[in-house]
């Protein structure tokens, strides 16, 4: 992959150019010193990967992302120094289109690629990923639902903006569950969920070994394993497969609710690049369960839901703003 980075250190630069040049897989395009460099940069010289710093002058991550996504689309990791120090940013930057985030690598001539190891995994993530579907689109269609149930929903870039969106439009006394996998590392789970918390009536908690699914309530999958329905009412995580792209996997999720769910369930793919979730959304779709796709024109990034619709896993497609109040409308309230 070509690969552009975004850093105002010269030393926190050339730490990441190093990482990239001595995997030997990759080629730098160019390193740019701000944000607002950067978007002229890709506008130039489109790569397939940015990685971008937080703080900087003139333009800062979050809004180097949102526009990088708006006029030259592409990849994007963001590269910070303490990451897990700045949880409002991250899920900003991820909310404009970042697909994930990762800590700023710290060199030594003894061992320069195993202390980068995390950034060389999500690249080569973001390598697997990369491609194109075509959009297909379908019709809403008339759902009512008991008032005990369940919503599963998968997202990745973007998905934590979208999904405080779709949480904010719950009513406090929303009678169904709503389980979370947002492509995300287990650090950030805990800030993310408190972040969520402010933006909805509902409690919010990160998804503990052992939890039992409870109704009015939004669980995160926020372990380094995948998120999945170990029984009937009851989470848990998973190492396997260790094969998935993700870990949280979405497809793995959504498959364990399919074989464990005994009650009214919807499926929601959101933002994200990739296919993550598309095939298990098709099995939600085909054991009877109503299933809702993010439309393009909101989507971050119109990948996950896109694969979706080319699967016509996706009974409906819907904008951003429609799927809360559809979700509402779905469950009878008590």
């Amino acid at each position: 992959m070509k690969i552009g980075i975004v850093n105002v250190g010269v030393l926190a630069a050339e730490a990441i150019r190093r990482v990239i040049v001595r995997s030997g897989k990759h080629d730098v395009a160019w390193i740019a010193r701000d944000g607002a460099e950067a978007v002229a940069r890709c506008h130039r010289d489109r790569p397939d990967l940015v990685l971008m710093d937080l703080f900087m002058p003139r333009l800062d991550g979050v809004e180097a992302t949102r526009q990088i996504m708006a006029q030259t689309p592409c990849a994007v990791i963001v590269v910070t120094a303490k990451a897990e120090d700045h949880p409002g940013k991250i899920f900003e930057a991820m909310g404009a289109g970042a697909l994930d985030v990762v800590n700023l690598p710290v060199l030594s001539d003894a061992a320069p690629l195993e202390s980068a190891q995390a950034l060389l995994a999500k690249i080569e993530i973001i390598s697997r990923l990369i491609g194109s579907e075509p959009p297909p689109a379908s019709p809403p269609a008339p759902t009512k639902l008991p008032s005990e149930g369940l919503v599963a929903i998968g997202a990745s870039a973007g998905g934590p903006t979208a999904l405080a969106a779709i949480l904010a439009a719950l009513p406090a006394h929303f009678p169904a569950a709503v389980v979370i996998v947002q492509h995300l590392d287990k650090q950030f789970a805990p800030g993310l969920t408190a972040w969520f918390s402010t933006r909805t009536k509902l409690p919010v908690r990160v998804a503990q070994e052992g939890d039992r699914i409870e109704s009015g309530t939004v669980f995160l999958a926020g372990g380094d394993q995948h998120l999945i329905l170990s029984g009937p009412r009851q989470l848990g995580y998973a190492a396997q497969p260790g094969e998935a792209s993700y870990c949280p996997s979405v497809d793995v999720f959504f498959r364990s609710v399919v074989r464990q769910w005994r009650g009214a369930v919807v499926g929601v793919i959101l933002t994200g690049m990739g296919r993550d979730g598309a095939e298990g959304l098709k099995l939600l779709r085909n054991a009877g369960h109503p299933t809702i796709a993010q439309d393009k024109n909101t989507s971050a990034v119109y990948g996950m839901p896109r694969a979706a619709a080319d699967l016509d896993a996706a009974k409906e497609i819907l904008a951003l703003d429609k799927i809360g109040p559809r979700l509402t409308n779905m469950f009878r309230l008590k």
